[in-house]
């Protein structure tokens, strides 16, 4: 049975994990202490000592330079920021509501409610009136249905694109209103 040999270059080692505390090989180091300071090229052990006397770690940051970078820091917290930056980001969607100029006033109230759940879950909505045949005729039926939608939104939503024709369409866009 053949043994796998993994083989790590230096970069890949730095971006695996950073070297702490003895881990730390190298002398003479670049040092930062823990308040950004550059202290210039320090013998290792030198290093690790001006950290234990501070009760912090010391953590090499810039291992492909040379001489490598090392800081002075809470590893612990170090390595928790660093998770919370890797972390995906919840990204704003856009939601589509489409109405037409005949829905009922309680279709019209739970299609309200539903753009209401999508508001405070953070997402964008964006309210379509869809006109047929001969209602192309009457938009401003549309337009009256999107101010009533407003006003019972309230200060839940703020408009980000206003009631616009386009074609047999009516579109606005609302954002959740930050609080």
């Amino acid at each position: 049975m053949a043994r796998q040999v993994f083989c790590l270059t230096r970069k890949d080692l730095a971006i695996a994990q950073h070297r702490c505390n003895e881990q730390i090989r190298l002398s003479p180091i670049r040092l930062i202490d823990h308040e950004n300071n550059q202290l210039g090229i320090v013998p290792t052990d030198e290093a690790l000592r001006m950290a234990r006397s501070v009760g912090l770690d010391l953590v090499e940051v810039a291992p492909t330079e040379r001489p490598p970078v090392c800081r002075i820091m809470d590893y612990g917290k170090f390595k928790y920021s660093q998770k919370k930056k890797k972390q995906k980001h919840t990204e704003q969607k856009l939601k589509e509501v489409r109405l037409h100029p005949r829905t009922d006033s309680n279709d019209q109230k739970i299609k309200l409610n539903q753009a209401v759940g999508f508001l405070d879950k953070g997402n964008k909505v964006q309210f379509t009136m869809i006109f047929r045949g001969r209602e192309r005729f009457h938009q401003d039926i549309g337009y009256e249905v999107f101010n009533t939608i407003l006003a019972q939104l309230g200060d839940k939503a703020k408009v980000e694109r206003p009631p616009r024709s386009e074609g047999r369409r009516i579109i606005m866009v609302v954002a959740p209103a930050k609080h």
